[in-house]
């Protein structure tokens, strides 16, 4: 997955670029709302100002609506999804953003929780699709921040690479180690 990185004023942004192939599955949900949306216009138009009685036309009309609204709203958000993580130096913060359009879920951390950069796999060596991660973390009971995933794996050492360099934390890569034991607390 392709990344973009900026840096401005202690402020570090990387963001996921989403290709435009992975936005095409948000048509036939967009598609399907379009098709309920116009069936409940239309439902309206007739009982408004035709022949159509709204004693006979409400369930419809509901079902239409909500069939619209129940495809509408997932296809908008796959197709405007926005994945970013800002580091900011100088207040010491990590920002991890979800936008959905105009909706936006942010999730505000501590950059002094983390400790290093880890490049990891999906753990599947025989996948023919293999893919590399770039994560920030911290010590025990820290959830890690994903920055990207790379399909090649000197991509992602590359990207670990820079990014460590600007943010003076050691780049780590464990892919071909075993996982720790789980420890019970």
């Amino acid at each position: 997955m392709a990344v973009a990185v900026t840096q401005e004023n202690g402020r570090i942004r990387v963001e996921w670029l989403i290709r435009w192939y992975t936005r095409l599955s948000s048509l036939p949900l967009l598609a399907a709302s379009l098709f309920f949306g116009f069936a409940a216009a239309e439902i309206a138009q007739q009982d408004l100002f035709g022949y159509g009685s709204v004693r006979d036309d409400w369930l419809s009309f509901v079902l239409c609506v909500v069939f619209a609204l129940c495809l509408g709203l997932p296809g908008l958000a796959l197709a405007t999804l926005r994945y970013f993580v800002e580091l900011d130096q100088i207040m010491q913060q990590v920002i991890v953003t979800r936008q959905f359009g105009p909706v936006r879920f942010s999730s505000l951390r501590r950059l002094a929780d983390f400790k290093l950069l880890t490049i990891t796999d999906d753990g599947d060596e025989r996948a023919r699709s293999r893919l590399y991660n770039v994560n920030l973390c911290g010590g025990r009971g820290t959830t890690p921040i994903q920055f990207s995933s790379f399909g090649k794996r000197d991509e992602a050492d590359s990207f670990a690479q820079e990014l460590s360099t600007v943010l003076k934390l050691p780049a780590k890569d464990i892919v071909d180690t075993e996982p720790d034991a789980e420890e019970k607390y």
